[in-house]
């Protein structure tokens, strides 16, 4: 099939609301439950590609549907060609401003017209990008969340039953010995051999970061300490950096590659993780790629593991996966993990596929 055929005949945007497995208790608030925007980008060809965006809170669900109904209005009939779409949609939302959930929703249909794109040439995604489906390293992300001792050392052993050798514990308590208690009963837990990174989720002040990051030196263990303070104060999380031995990371909460350029500049920290959602998609992804390339950081993603493991097999720096299980109850075909590798789908495209049971049955 000629991907010159192939046009967009229209999106169809679905909320849904997914019970979480394991509920995240983190320094910013519990999450039990994952709100979710189901993207469907359908062509003139029949092909259909898919993509999800994480609404965070229930409350957003609505302006994110929206939104992404209105972009595809902006966009019927045009060809399924990514960077044109993008840029298209960059420029009528120029006054507006490509941040937040206006480049959510930009980042989602990237996504999708990726998937539909990659499907009319029958291959995975990973391999239209100029890759080959491979393992990608990961770890599990789902849990250890701010919580009593005695349950955070049975889920830690938990996640690792599920075919993993590396967890993420949050961190953040009021007193920094809970959290070094927390820390030592994880340790314990999951024995000397199992990679192990912890979480702050921007809870501490800079100085408070750097003296519970030397804290955590010496106590040793862990392979890189996430998001210690504000998400974009660049100068004070490279001041903790350069202050620490544990490698920091950061990159999450990155509005786009711009901002992400910027972190780079400011020597902000010693790893970066993108969101596909906040990076804007996979045209997104791929020039942050290359900047973390020319910085010559590792860069590990955030989330949306069915796309991220495609893209992450095409990231010069490719450091790890973080692996979630948010969406896969609406899935037909969840991700396989194994050995502490999630195995990239050889299916077209990026493999995401719903479950319409499922979908109906979680419908918000």
């Amino acid at each position: 099939m000629k991907d010159s055929k192939l046009n967009i005949r229209g999106l169809r945007v679905r909320p849904v609301v997914v019970p979480m497995r394991l509920p995240l208790q983190t320094s910013t608030g519990a999450v039990a439950m994952a709100p979710l925007v189901l993207i469907d980008l359908e062509t003139s060809a029949g092909i259909t590609g898919r993509a999800y965006l994480f609404a965070i809170g229930r409350p957003h669900l609505r302006p994110i549907v929206a939104l992404v109904e209105a972009m595809g209005e902006m966009i019927s009939g045009d060809a399924v060609a990514p960077f044109e779409i993008e840029r298209k949609l960059r420029q009528k939302y120029t006054l507006l401003g490509v941040h937040n959930i206006v480049l959510f929703a930009l980042a989602g249909i990237d996504m999708a017209a990726w998937d539909a794109y990659a499907q009319s040439l029958d291959q995975p995604l990973c391999r239209v990008l100029g890759g080959a489906p491979r393992p990608v390293r990961a770890y599990n992300s789902k849990g250890l969340g701010i919580m009593p001792l005695k349950p955070l050392a049975r889920e830690a052993d938990g996640l690792l039953k599920e075919g993993f050798s590396a967890v993420k514990l949050r961190l953040g308590r009021p007193d920094p010995q809970d959290d070094l208690a927390a820390l030592r009963v994880v340790k314990k837990a999951i024995g000397p051999d199992v990679t192990l990174m912890c979480d702050f989720n921007q809870a501490l002040s800079v100085n408070d970061a750097i003296l519970r990051g030397r804290m955590l030196d010496h106590e040793g263990g862990l392979h890189w300490i996430e998001e210690p303070t504000r998400a974009d104060d660049f100068e004070g999380t490279g001041r903790i950096a350069d202050a620490l031995d544990t490698p920091v990371q950061i990159g999450e909460n990155f509005m786009g590659p711009e901002q992400m350029a910027q972190a780079l500049a400011a020597g902000a920290s010693d790893y970066v993780m993108p969101d596909a959602q906040r990076i804007g998609g996979v045209t997104g992804w791929m020039r942050a790629a290359a900047l973390a390339q020319a910085a010559g950081l590792e860069m590990s993603s955030h989330l949306f593991p069915e796309v991220s493991c495609q893209l992450l097999a095409v990231t010069p720096t490719c450091h790890w996966l973080e692996y979630v299980d948010w969406a896969e109850p609406i899935l037909a075909e969840p991700l396989a993990v194994q050995h502490s590798h999630v195995l990239i789908p050889s299916t077209p495209g990026t493999g995401v596929r719903w479950d319409e049971r499922a979908v109906k049955k979680y419908a918000a």
